[in-house]
């Protein structure tokens, strides 16, 4: 299936998103040739009574302020995206929202769920706004695709795609996802991280090969030691060596009472994605 419907993300508060991860974004549509949607909300944020009735703090003013800027950052980033769509001529569409803060995740989520990936740019600061790629990750069922903030260029490229492999139910979702990115690369690298989980690596890694060549994709199989290494540093590591543009991996986690709970790689990948990186669950 050819990716057709895309959805981007975009937050308002406490930060705005990156202008260059849009600008990435609508590259990134261009290059695959799709339609693209951009999301926002303004937050609204509600003051509990007690704090209302304190005559020493004007926190109706502070809030006001907060959400005024909400409202400023939404506005700006659709005209940024408007205009690079425009410029790119892709067909988009602007999605503005406005709820409480607490349920942008959500709402994110069940947007995310009718397209066929979701890019969701990272924020500049590792503690802001944790829940928003966790949610649509775990909640959409649909591929989504995070940007870090340290984007070496703002034109997506797709000629080398690195495919994390450990053949779990996970990863076998992010590769069915991924083929329609990596049918475009040039160069597709399976990396298997050895000695560092129980399974017959050697058996997945060349059988994955095999089935993606039915698919006309011809693949380089990397068996890397982990020697002792947390799996999120080898991955970034192996990124970073063989210039890779894309990172395909399966998104391990589950939710307590809405919590979640990530597994290493997960938690280690999205808090600091060393490229674009598209994750399935």
């Amino acid at each position: 299936m050819n990716i057709q419907d895309v959805l981007l993300v975009l937050t308002t508060y406490p930060n705005a998103s990156d202008i260059d991860a849009v600008k990435w974004a609508t590259s990134f549509s261009e290059l695959v040739n799709c339609r693209i949607a951009a999301f926002v909300a303004d937050v609204k944020i509600e003051i509990p009574g007690n704090l209302l009735g304190n005559s020493l703090m004007n926190v109706s003013a502070l809030v006001g302020a907060e959400m005024n800027k909400s409202k400023e950052n939404a506005r700006s980033m659709l005209a940024t995206f408007g205009e690079e769509a425009d410029k790119r001529g892709v067909v988009h569409e602007l999605i503005h929202e406005r709820c409480l803060v607490g349920a942008v995740p959500d709402l994110m989520a069940d947007y995310a769920r009718l397209r066929d990936l979701t890019i969701i740019p990272m924020p500049a600061d590792d503690r802001a706004n944790p829940a928003y790629a966790e949610t649509v990750v775990f909640q959409s069922g649909r591929p989504v695709l995070i940007v870090p903030k340290e984007l070496p260029r703002t034109e997506a490229k797709l000629d080398a795609i690195a495919v994390a492999w450990d053949f779990s139910r996970t990863a076998v979702r992010a590769v069915a996802d991924a083929i329609p990115l990596l049918e475009r690369a040039k160069t597709v690298r399976i990396i298997c991280v050895v000695n560092e989980k129980s399974f017959n690596s050697s058996r997945a890694s060349f059988e994955l090969a095999t089935h993606l060549a039915r698919h006309g994709i011809n693949v380089i199989v990397d068996e890397v030691d982990s020697e002792g290494r947390a799996i999120g540093d080898v991955l970034t590591q192996f990124v970073s060596a063989n210039k890779v543009d894309l990172l395909v991996m399966g998104a391990y986690g589950h939710s307590r009472f809405r919590e979640f709970i990530l597994g290493g790689a997960t938690r280690s990948i999205m808090s600091r994605p060393p490229v674009p990186t598209l994750l399935s669950h």
